[in-house]
């Protein structure tokens, strides 16, 4: 990853941990440069790249200001933190379906930018909001990374726990999505029927270095489910 690209992710986490809201002004260019230690050419560049994303925008002779402006419970198709940050203040839960070590098939290993004889944590869960199935979820982490997963954590946020407890730095992720017809499978787990649409979300999440740590499959319950994405006028 990029050095602009990293303060960008730097200053789009301290928007979040000063739960700074629309139309909040951020610190001004030279303060910018000196609290992150870089370049004026660098934070230029990272805030062209947090416009992009639609995070802020910024006013000629006036300043940075926070733009998102989230609707409560609509998840974002562009975030790289997991959704339970776009949900926080809903109770969000999850009952483990399965976990354990094992090696991947030869889609995970491509995404994963592994050896299929490497082990790779797999975990399957169905997350709920509100008690009510929100999506079946198909995880599988590269475990020379995501070192330990127990049913404790990934009962929790799995991202949380990468973050704080590994001490490791997300950096970007590229997702793919399909909408299809529920098969009977998915259907039993969100309580749907079988021929009910469906979003599936694939998602590569990758650390701040570049290198993919986690291949995972989203199917949406339709009627729980809400989703958001920011553009801008380029």
């Amino acid at each position: 990853m990029l050095k602009y690209q990293h303060i960008a992710n730097e200053i789009e986490k301290y928007i979040q941990d000063h739960a700074l809201q629309q139309g909040d002004k951020l610190p001004v260019l030279d303060e910018l440069m000196i609290q992150f230690g870089v370049s004026k050419s660098t934070i230029i560049k990272s805030l062209e790249l947090l416009e992009e994303k639609g995070v802020i925008f910024q006013v000629r002779g006036s300043g940075i200001f926070v733009r998102r402006h989230r609707r409560k419970g609509y998840i974002s198709l562009l975030s790289n933190q997991g959704f339970t940050r776009d949900l926080e203040s809903f109770p969000i839960t999850s009952k483990v379906l399965e976990l354990d070590i094992r090696k991947p098939s030869r889609e995970v290993a491509q995404n994963l930018n592994i050896d299929q004889e490497q082990d790779v944590y797999h975990v399957k869960r169905i997350r709920y909001i509100y008690e009510q199935t929100l999506c079946v979820e198909e995880s599988y982490y590269n475990k020379s990374i995501v070192t330990y997963l127990n049913t404790e954590i990934a009962t929790d946020s799995i991202f949380d726990y990468i973050r704080d407890g590994l001490g490791q730095k997300i950096g970007f992720s590229d997702s793919y999505l399909h909408i299809d017809k529920l098969n009977e499978e998915e259907a039993q787990y969100l309580g749907l029927q079988k021929g009910d649409p469906k979003m599936d979300v694939e998602t590569i999440f990758h650390l701040s270095n570049g290198q993919p740590f986690d291949f995972s499959r989203l199917t949406y319950n339709y009627i729980q489910a809400q989703f958001f994405i920011q553009a801008n006028g380029q």
